[in-house]
């Protein structure tokens, strides 16, 4: 398969704005993640999607290649699906531009799993859940799938629903998993995804992916021992920048 990683990099965010040009590290934030992208080994391509020449400019300066989208995209996804829209790729791997932590063997494990569900359209990650503040925390996704790997729901309750005990975190295979934000499409599914109008189980719980489920789509769910960390505020840079400083993130670009 050919696999093209696009990593969607807006220059606004309500909580850091200019965040993919942040800098304290020597490097700026979408570089670190660029390279994390580069180091996948499916990687036949790394496009940084962006709206703002400023980071156009900079993935330029350290010879990444960028392509300008449309500001107007209400999502990460359409961005992406605009610039896949252009390429020959058999899968696109979507990969936020604030991962700067994210495995290279996870992008990896996304396109292996399309590569061994021809019936899936879609992959995506989760990590299982160890604790009960997690499982009853609405900021954390939850993911339910199949004895086959494929997703059954996604939900920010907690799911599956234990009526007459308590979960078992420590079971093997995990049966309560938390989803993590990272998706392999094959390349007309993408398209597809971006066409159709929203779900209306993606109004009631405000996850995009259960666009694909509500309409007949399978997803392909792979597990991972631990989640990968982004940066959505100053805080989280903050605690990136030192982690890299003090040598924390051997595994970051």
């Amino acid at each position: 398969m050919h696999v093209a990683i696009v990593i969607p990099a807006r220059y606004a965010s309500s909580r850091l704005p200019g965040k993919p040009l942040l800098r304290a590290t020597g490097k700026y934030l979408i570089q670190h993640v660029h390279e994390r992208a580069c180091a996948a080994r499916c990687a036949a391509q790394v496009i940084v999607a962006t709206d703002d020449p400023r980071i156009l400019a900079a993935v330029e300066s350290f010879d990444g290649t960028a392509v300008m989208t449309r500001k107007d995209h209400p999502s990460g996804t359409d961005r992406v699906a605009e610039v896949a829209a252009g390429l020959a790729a058999d899968v696109i791997i979507n990969l936020q531009g604030d991962e700067p932590l994210i495995d290279p063997g996870s992008l990896d494990l996304l396109a292996g799993l399309l590569a061994d569900d021809p019936g899936a359209g879609m992959a995506t990650l989760a990590v299982p859940i160890t604790d009960r503040a997690a499982y009853d925390s609405p900021n954390v996704v939850k993911v339910v799938c199949d004895d086959r790997g494929r997703a059954l729901y996604f939900s920010r309750a907690s799911i599956p629903f234990h009526r007459d005990a308590e979960p078992d975190f420590r079971a093997t295979p995990p049966r309560v998993r938390q989803h993590l934000g990272v998706y392999a499409y094959r390349r007309e599914t993408l398209l597809t995804i971006a066409a159709t109008p929203p779900h209306p189980l993606e109004h009631a719980e405000k996850l995009e992916q259960l666009r694909v489920l509500g309409t007949g789509g399978a997803i392909r769910v792979g597990l991972v021992a631990h989640a990968h960390r982004g940066v959505d505020t100053p805080a989280d840079y903050d605690a990136f920048v030192r982690a890299y400083r003090a040598g924390g993130t051997r595994h970051a670009a």
